[in-house]
C-alpha cells in the first residue's frame, strides 16, 4: 500500500493499550481497576473509567481523528460530551452505543466535523468512501485483532479506517493487543471483510 499522506496517531480505548489481553482475561471492569494511567482518559473516578472504558472504541476513533489535525481531547471526556447529544444511553451502569446519528450531530457541532451515516456498505465500496471522506470508522467484530480466525459474529467494535485499496485495507484499532493489531494494521479486502458488518461512519476533516 501506497504511504499515507500524513501519520495518523494512534490512541488505545484504554490508557495503557497493552491492557487488552488483560481485559479479555479477567473482565474490563476488573483488569481497567489496575490501569496505572486511568487519570489521562478525563474519567473523574477510577470507577467512572472502568465501567466506560470498554465502550469507548468510538471516542477512541474521533480521538485519533482530532489529533490528526493537531487537538488531543480524552476518551472519556468525549464520551460524556457524546453521550450529551444521545450517542450513548446509560442505565444503571449498562452503556448502550456508539449510537450513530447523534454521533454525527456531536461532532458536527462541537469540532466542525462532517461525518456521514452509512449502511449497506460493502468492503469494496471503502475505498471509493475514502476518496470523498479523511477516515471511514468502521463497524467489525473485535476479534479482528486475530484475523486468522473466523470471526462468532460481524460488528460489535470500532476501528478507523485510514487508507484503502484493492491491495489492503490500513486501519487504527482501539482494543489491538499488539503493536501490529494496533496502529497501521493491514488486512487484505476479502479478509477485512469477514469482520465487517457492512455499516459505519464517514468522516472528514
Amino acid at each position: 500500500m501506497s504511504p499515507l499522506p500524513e501519520a495518523v496517531p494512534f490512541f488505545s480505548q484504554w490508557e495503557t493499550p497493552d491492557m487488552t489481553l488483560a481485559v479479555l482475561a479477567d473482565g474490563a471492569e476488573a483488569a481497567l481497576r489496575r490501569d496505572p494511567l486511568w487519570q489521562g482518559s478525563g474519567a473523574a473516578t477510577l470507577d467512572e473509567y472502568a465501567v466506560w472504558a470498554a465502550n469507548v472504541c468510538g471516542m477512541a476513533c474521533l480521538k485519533m481523528i482530532l489529533a490528526a489535525r493537531g487537538q488531543i481531547v480524552p476518551t472519556i471526556e468525549l464520551a460524556r460530551r457524546c453521550t450529551g447529544y444521545g450517542g450513548y444511553v446509560v442505565n444503571e451502569g449498562s452503556i448502550k452505543g456508539l449510537i450513530y446519528a447523534p454521533f454525527v450531530t456531536f461532532v458536527k457541532q462541537e469540532f466542525g466535523l462532517e461525518a456521514e451515516v452509512m449502511t449497506n456498505v460493502a468492503a469494496a465500496d471503502v475505498p471509493g468512501i475514502l476518496a470523498r471522506s479523511r477516515f471511514f470508522i468502521a463497524s467489525v467484530s473485535s476479534s479482528i485483532r486475530w484475523p486468522e480466525r473466523e470471526p462468532p459474529s460481524k460488528g460489535d467494535h470500532l476501528v478507523l479506517v485510514t487508507a484503502a485499496s484493492d491491495d489492503g485495507f490500513r486501519f487504527h484499532n482501539p482494543s489491538g493487543h499488539t503493536s501490529a493489531t494496533q496502529a497501521d494494521a493491514v488486512l487484505a479486502p476479502i479478509d477485512f471483510d469477514r469482520f465487517f458488518a457492512n455499516r459505519g461512519i464517514a468522516v472528514s476533516i
